[in-house]
């Protein structure tokens, strides 16, 4: 057997030894683990935004029934957080494979768990705001605009984990590893 063949032979067996340490075959989890996280995430944030501010919703209705409809906007924005986490969901999705590579699996994982995250504060924080500001709105009519001002601020932060969130799906997929089957 000559040097030839086995330094052939070894670079052979160095190019698989990387290219199975860059796509294993669990890289794909963690990509499905970001595509459930991001909509879990979201989902959850906007469910108790909504709830928390139905309630005062609900109770201001009765001291102003015609400030009902105005006050559905903690509701409303506290779904936008679910059509965030939806977005990223279908993004990450239209990229899952059976194979791919462990570095774009990764961030996958934090896009998801960014914008989940970012959408579950915002959330807590547009359900608080709403809760407070519509009772006292419904108090004192001038508050509104003070209590819109407020939510757009709480939302603006699941907003910015979007924006993170597709900055790392557009990096995931620049100078990887072509992953083969």
């Amino acid at each position: 057997m000559s040097q030839q063949t086995i330094l052939s032979g070894m670079d052979a067996a160095f190019a698989d030894a990387v290219y199975e340490a860059r796509c294993p075959v669990y890289a794909s989890f963690f990509g499905a683990m970001g595509c459930a996280a991001s909509i879990v995430f979201t989902v959850l944030g906007a469910s108790y935004g909504t709830a928390k501010s139905a309630g005062a919703i609900f109770s201001s209705g009765i001291i102003r029934p015609d400030r009902l409809m105005q006050n559905t906007l903690c509701a409303i924005m506290a779904q936008i957080l679910s059509i965030y986490g939806l977005v990223v969901s279908v993004i990450i999705a239209g990229d899952l494979v059976e194979k791919l590579p462990l570095h774009q699996g990764f961030l996958q994982l934090g896009a998801g768990v960014s914008v989940g995250l970012c959408g579950l504060a915002a959330g807590f924080a547009i359900g608080i705001v709403g809760d407070a500001g519509v009772r006292a709105s419904s108090q004192q009519p001038r508050l509104y605009i003070g209590m819109v001002l407020i939510l757009i601020f709480a939302e603006v932060l699941g907003l910015y984990g979007v924006i993170v969130g597709i900055l790392m799906l557009t990096k995931s997929t620049e100078n990887v590893t072509k992953c083969l089957y």
